[in-house]
């Protein structure tokens, strides 16, 4: 892959999250009842940080927790011939709560569908909304995210990576040209 651009420094990462986070807020008209779910890998550290975002803005704790998809994708024969799936479900309770799924870049909208067959299968939330830090377009599915920390629109041959301090040392957002 060969670089291309920076598209957000972890300080524009930074406002996105806090925007966002007031963005929750103010749809949800507080965080009671709210539960913040980052789809894993990147999705959990983003949702942590919205969830410190509504605790510095609102005082209260949101409950935060990761969900793996993997056992929902529609694309698990492509990703690997035997693919390492886990069993550990979220222990975060969703049933009559506001769901907020959490992700790094959403694209086809696959991840999302499956990430909704994986809340309903945890329970029977009251609402789901769906939070991405990167919309890069190219939709295969009628799924639109209710937060959005920044459009980009792309080529299908880019690939937009988001970095997380936790997962890569290192915090931002680039636009790779796939060769």
């Amino acid at each position: 892959m060969e670089f291309k651009a920076t598209l957000m420094s972890e300080e524009d990462m930074r406002r996105a999250l806090k925007r966002m986070a007031h963005q929750i807020i103010e749809k949800n008209e507080g965080c009671g009842g709210l539960v913040l779910l980052g789809i894993k890998t990147r999705g959990l550290p983003l949702a942590k940080q919205l969830a410190a975002f509504i605790r510095e803005i609102e005082g209260a704790e949101v409950p935060v927790g990761e969900l793996d998809i993997t056992h929902y994708r529609d694309d698990l024969s492509e990703i690997a011939k035997d693919p390492v799936l886990s069993e550990a479900p979220s222990d975060v309770e969703v049933d009559k709560k506001v769901v907020v799924l959490v992700d790094d870049v959403i694209y086809t909208g696959r991840t999302a569908r499956a990430a909704l067959d994986a809340v309903s299968a945890l329970g029977r939330a009251s609402r789901i909304q769906l939070a991405v830090l990167v919309d890069r377009g190219h939709r295969e599915l009628p799924i639109r995210p209710d937060y959005v920390g920044k459009n980009v629109p792309t080529a299908k041959s880019e690939v937009v990576s988001v970095f997380m301090q936790e997962t890569d040392g290192r915090t931002g957002v680039d636009l790779y040209e796939n060769r």
